[in-house]
């Protein structure tokens, strides 16, 4: 019998760089919410697991019905990732061992095969595992007046994406020795790496774009019909 599975997803942000007139979560994309695009393709790999969705107290755009999990709850987003992720933790009734799955409500193109690829190595990896891609464009160092100093070596470097994935506890601790140490982390393999510990690296796709910049809508909306067509296609 698998392990419960819990679905963090961290929506409590404004996304000021969108420069829009609503949370970059809300913005319309193929004709719906992007938050409504991320949820259906949690849903599509994961129909069981329970969701917890962080918002803002003050959130007067979001809307139940575009919650697709069955099993769901909606607690205080913080006002950083990390204390979203943390309010969802004290929240849950989760035992140490239950898997919990963080991901970016602003990854709507994160592939079913994907999901399921992470899913299989955080129940396999101890110290949890996270999407992530080589990265291959060079790599420069900036001085702080914007030149380029020189060139890094790109050799084991990867970009990181979500979902990231760890037990329940582990995560727990992780995130709370963050607080305690008043250290600002930007995504939980971050948290769990200042333990000591090494959380595997999934290879992910790289159209699992994260909305970021205005023009990002656009190509996520390409990437979207472009993974539909292939899908249709091959049924």
């Amino acid at each position: 019998m698998s392990d419960p599975l819990w679905l963090v997803v961290p929506a409590a942000g404004q996304g000021r760089r969108m420069e829009a007139n609503r949370p970059k979560q809300y913005l319309t994309l193929l004709g719906r919410p992007l938050l409504a695009h991320t949820l259906e393709r949690l849903h599509s790999a994961f129909p069981n697991a329970r969701l917890v969705l962080c918002l803002d107290d003050d959130d007067h755009w979001f809307a139940e019905k575009w919650v697709p999990f069955a099993d769901w709850q909606r607690v205080t987003g913080g006002e950083e990732r990390m204390d979203s992720v943390f309010n969802a933790l004290t929240a849950i009734d989760a035992g140490d061992n239950d898997l919990v799955l963080v991901h970016d409500v602003a990854r709507p193109c994160v592939t079913r095969e994907d999901l399921l690829a992470l899913y299989q190595a955080v129940q396999h990896h101890a110290a949890g595992a996270l999407l992530a891609m080589p990265v291959a464009d060079t790599m420069k160092r900036a001085s702080p007046a914007g030149a380029s100093l020189h060139s890094e070596p790109r050799d084991a470097l990867w970009h990181a994406l979500t979902p990231q994935g760890f037990r329940y506890g582990q995560l727990y601790r992780a995130i709370n020795d963050a607080r305690n140490r008043h250290t600002l982390v930007t995504d939980e393999a971050s948290a769990v790496e200042a333990l000591g510990d090494a959380p595997q690296l999934v290879s992910g796709r790289r159209d699992n774009l994260k909305v970021t910049h205005p023009d990002d809508l656009a190509l996520a909306a390409a990437i979207l019909t472009s993974q539909r067509d292939t899908t249709e296609r091959s049924h």
